[in-house]
């Protein structure tokens, strides 16, 4: 039972003195996206006496200092999904990618697999009860607070209060720095007229009642601005960002129809700007739930209508989907993809979608290929495959021979590169 901690500002110390219990050769979780604790992970940075400490996270954002080849031998990153601050590390061979489902990171954690020996996170400051709250990232925190053996915090004045399994009592908090600035924020991307024709093809996809599950970016951001004239749209979902706030504002977003978190949003982070921030703080209408649980294929499919918007790197044209790399080189991870695949797959008049421009680098590479590109990892397999779309149109995979996917994808591709698509079907027969 937690009590009220009246002067919990005065037990703050400074960031190197919180740090200051890491030892080398031990396991810690790093808090990551918006709630990434940027003062604490600087401090640690500057440890020179520590050497072998493996620092688990999924996308950070801000600096990351631990990363510099001068720090090569005192910390190695794991990452979990890996954002772009880490790319050129992890392709350089000085940090580690981990392929894991969103779903089962926290599992790593509580099941003992990873054991940690820190956790470093970032929380809002205690209310009258004497809890803190994971504010915007429960995700994998949650687990990594509950098993770590230290919990050291950067309690900041800006975080929200998020409702929802993100409460951490004061007490299980070891050391803490005292901070009052900004998250870091992911402004919403520019809509171009490729992606607004994406969107638009997305858009007609979703039915009144849906359930959404949406991504961060341009696409799934032009998607909600188009559904202002849905009803009873439901949310659930591994994260959210500031077009979900505007479509709850028009009355879209009621929830209504969901029949697991009924009523309410459901999410496990958010990204985007104060808008985003202020939205969910000491929201009720907004549940932040760990990623096995929002991610988990059995609960996503008992809503109606789960319409799971996700992107892609790369299409084959048997429906092999490539999302978290370039070849050999990682640009992003398994993440929850595959999770809202098969759950949407599996609810009540689901729609698995996969949105995608269908070139890249100003027109002259396809995205749409004969082959994957060697050593391309299948985050979503054709077994999996529902709908595809681009800006020239929307196919559906599902149930459809190998012979009859070419076809429908290459209708699909950018005119310019038909010619050696069909060319490349016709060669495999």
């Amino acid at each position: 039972m937690s009590m009220p901690v009246p002067d919990w500002r005065n037990r703050a110390v400074d960031a190197d003195t919180a740090v200051a219990p890491m030892r080398s050769a031990t396991n810690v979780f790093v808090q990551g996206a918006a709630a990434t604790p940027t003062p604490l992970i600087e401090a640690l940075a500057r440890r020179t006496d520590v050497e072998g400490v493996r620092l688990y996270h999924l996308h950070l954002q801000g600096p990351v200092p631990f990363i510099e080849p001068a720090l090569a031998g005192r910390f190695r990153c794991v990452s979990l999904f890996t954002g772009a601050n880490m790319r050129a590390a992890v392709n350089d061979g000085r940090a580690d990618h981990v392929p894991i489902f969103l779903s089962e990171v926290p599992s790593l954690f509580a099941g003992g697999q990873v054991v940690l020996d820190a956790a470093i996170v970032q929380l809002s400051p205690p209310d009258r009860h004497g809890f803190c709250s994971l504010g915007t990232s429960v995700d994998t925190a949650r687990a990594a607070v509950d098993h770590a053996r230290l919990v050291i915090a950067e309690i900041n004045e800006r975080m929200p209060r998020t409702h929802g399994n993100t409460l951490v009592p004061f007490a299980r908090i070891d050391r803490f720095v005292h901070t009052d600035r900004p998250l870091h924020d992911t402004p919403p991307e520019p809509e171009t007229p490729e992606v607004a024709r994406i969107a638009e093809q997305v858009a007609m996809l979703v039915r009144d009642g849906a359930t959404l599950q949406m991504g961060i970016g341009a696409i799934p951001d032009a998607v909600l601005s188009r559904l202002g004239d849905r009803q009873d749209l439901g949310v659930h979902s591994e994260m959210f960002s500031d077009r979900l706030v505007d479509l709850v504002a028009t009355g879209a977003v009621t929830n209504r129809r969901k029949r697991l978190f009924s009523n309410r949003i459901v999410t496990s982070f958010v990204a985007g700007t104060r808008r985003t921030f202020d939205f969910v703080d000491d929201n009720p209408l907004v549940e932040f739930h760990p990623c096995d649980r929002t991610n988990d294929p059995i609960a996503i499919q008992q809503n109606p209508g789960v319409t799971a918007i996700n992107s892609a790197l790369e299409v084959d044209l048997s429906g092999q989907i490539c999302a978290d790399s370039l070849g050999h080189r990682i640009v992003s991870g398994i993440g929850g993809q595959l999770d809202f695949m098969r759950g949407a797959a599996r609810s009540p008049d689901g729609v698995p979608i996969i949105a995608l421009p269908s070139t890249a680098k100003q027109g002259t590479i396809s995205r749409i290929v004969p082959a994957l590109t060697p050593g391309a990892g299948v985050v979503t397999s054709r077994g999996h495959v529902h709908w595809i779309v681009t800006e020239y149109g929307a196919v559906n995979l599902h149930g459809i021979s190998l012979r009859e996917r070419a076809e429908r994808l290459i209708a699909i591709a950018h005119p310019d590169h038909r010619g050696e698509l069909r060319q490349a079907a016709a060669h495999r027969r």
